[in-house]
């Protein structure tokens, strides 16, 4: 790769970047080009030189953060007990730390309202991911009476907006009520209710967020 290939390498990392955060902040609406461009350090002129249009810009910044998400969800739970899976992937993503960092958290919440209503156009990009994510969680699931892929979609929307919800009371003992809450629910819901000891053990809001982690 020659230097001015390399540099190009570099200015579209930085703009997923500034955009990444933007949208996290902001949403689709506001994570306007201008401003991801002076995020990322460059020029508005420059922007075409890497995407067609803003609308190509959110969707590969979605499927980048989506990336990011599944490695921090799924990384190294092949090496829980096989009972266990499932629950410490809702303790990675009902984390207080995913709810606090919303900026390197996930993205999810701040985008979803907006492709339901004002930006159908991201529809498709979302959907890709809401897959991604539950056939992630379906791998790990234990034998069940639901359909395994009914399971891992209600999981996702259980964790998604569990954590939009926490993040709206953040601050208040609600918030911190509102992820063990849904921790304990899919870890139920996961389970078939079969283990209402370990629900009982669920992890306060304050130590399941040491499972948190950072997302690009």
């Amino acid at each position: 790769m020659n230097a001015k290939a390399e540099r190009k390498e570099r200015s579209h990392e930085t703009i997923l970047q500034s955009a990444s955060r933007l949208l996290r902040e902001r949403g689709i609406a506001g994570a306007r080009v201008a401003d991801v461009m002076m995020g990322a350090g460059l020029t508005v002129g420059g922007f075409y030189a890497h995407f067609g249009s803003k609308e190509e810009l959110i969707d590969e910044t979605l499927r980048r953060t989506g990336a990011a998400l599944r490695q921090h969800l799924f990384g190294r739970v092949d090496e829980k007990p096989a009972a266990d899976r499932v629950v410490v992937i809702l303790k990675r993503y009902l984390s207080a730390r995913n709810r606090d960092e919303f900026l390197r958290g996930c993205p999810l919440p701040a985008v979803m309202s907006e492709v339901g209503t004002t930006a159908p156009q991201h529809r498709d990009a979302l959907r890709v991911e809401i897959e991604a994510m539950a056939s992630g969680i379906e791998e790990h699931l234990p034998p069940h009476a639901l359909p395994r892929r009914y399971l891992a979609l209600g999981l996702v929307a259980l964790m998604t907006g569990g954590l939009s919800l926490a993040r709206a009371f953040r601050g208040t003992e609600m918030s911190d009520e509102v992820l063990k809450a849904c921790r304990a629910l899919g870890a139920f819901a996961a389970r078939g209710g079969a283990d209402d000891a370990a629900i009982a053990r669920a992890p306060s809001a304050s130590r399941a967020s040491h499972e948190g982690g950072e997302l690009e």
